[in-house]
């Protein structure tokens, strides 16, 4: 297991495998049995949604040999000479394929001349060349390259997908996974598959046994620990501003990242906002949580006269937005929480 990386020993293969994508793999689908293919196609979307995996699974699926895939890497071959090399190769016929097909990954990064040489390329494509462009920087393409493209949108995958993920990869690799655990790694991966894979892959490597428990999960993924969480939460609740402080100034000299401390707590803020109101999805937040953790978001939302509110909650995810561009990032919670406490 520690010789391949999760993300590339478990590499969708076909379209049934592909993973929050059923709205692109329907489609892609329906044009292989219909053998109505484009000439070019553009993927775009955010790091780890699966763009260059699901690019291999259509030009198998069109009959396109491993010797007539290419796959261009535009960060390292951005320039002119390269894409010139590629115009002349294009035109050459595939080796044993009805089609040869070239995947451009982060395509952005081609320079002006490169994106011109490559436009005429895609006006005049030989019929037997298939193009597959992918990008997480669409805003950075020429429209007169969009345009020649049939142009997917890939989304992000949700944390109810990627917890399902960790705790079948999980299960696959021989480790027990509580599914509190895989829902803070779904959540850390941050709507990438691979970066999610990439946080099982280091917790399934630090683990001394078969059961990956909460806090082997916090230590690993540089994650803060649920009582740091708690403690900030509690503050609140009490109006304690020390003790809030105390809990961020902790947090930083720990390394902890902000993004991550704030996400965690309005994580939790909301747990309990839903557990106040809308009492009947009491048990799927439950199994996102362990029992004592769980416990404490129960009691918080039981007080009628709580200082938790979608107030409070709105405070922080102001904060959470700022949080990236100050300069102190604890800067950015401790003004949200002075606000509150006064």
């Amino acid at each position: 297991m520690n010789e391949i990386a999760l993300y590339r020993k478990y590499r969708p293969q076909e379209f049934k495998d592909v993973l929050g994508q059923e709205h692109i793999v329907k489609v892609l689908e329906g044009s292989v049995e219909l053998d109505n293919i484009s000439h070019a196609y553009l993927f775009a979307g955010s790091k780890g949604t699966g763009k260059t995996s699901l690019a291999r699974i259509f030009a198998r699926a069109i009959g396109c040999a491993d010797r007539d895939l290419y796959e261009i890497d535009a960060a390292s071959n951005r320039g002119i000479d390269d894409i010139r090399e590629l115009r002349e190769a294009v035109s050459s016929l595939p080796f044993e394929s009805p089609r040869k097909v070239y995947i451009i990954d982060e395509v952005h990064m081609l320079t002006k001349e490169a994106f011109n040489a490559l436009l005429k390329t895609l006006e005049e494509p030989p019929k037997h060349a298939v193009f597959i462009l992918a990008t997480t920087e669409m805003d950075k393409l020429p429209e007169t390259i969009v345009s020649r493209c049939q142009v997917f949108a890939f989304k992000k995958p949700s944390r109810k997908i990627l917890k399902e993920l960790v705790l079948d990869l999980a299960k696959k690799e021989g480790f027990k996974l509580e599914p509190s655990s895989a829902d803070l790694i779904a959540l850390l991966g941050e709507g990438s598959f691979r970066d999610t894979q990439g946080i099982l892959q280091k917790v399934i490597s630090f683990s001394k046994d078969k059961k990956i428990s909460m806090e082997e999960v916090e230590q690993v993924a540089g994650a803060p620990r649920a009582s740091l969480v708690n403690d900030f939460i509690k503050s609140i609740e009490d109006k304690n501003l020390s003790n809030g402080l105390e809990a961020i100034k902790s947090a930083a000299s720990n390394n902890i990242d902000m993004l991550v401390y704030l996400k965690l707590i309005l994580r939790k803020m909301r747990a309990i906002l839903l557990l106040r109101y809308a009492k009947n999805i009491e048990n799927s937040i439950k199994e996102e949580y362990p029992e004592e953790d769980f416990i404490f978001l129960k009691e918080l939302s039981a007080k009628k006269e709580s200082n938790i509110s979608s107030k409070t909650l709105l405070e922080f995810l102001i904060a959470y937005d700022s949080v990236a561009r100050a300069n102190i990032p604890e800067l950015p919670l401790e003004l949200a929480l002075i606000k509150l406490a006064s």
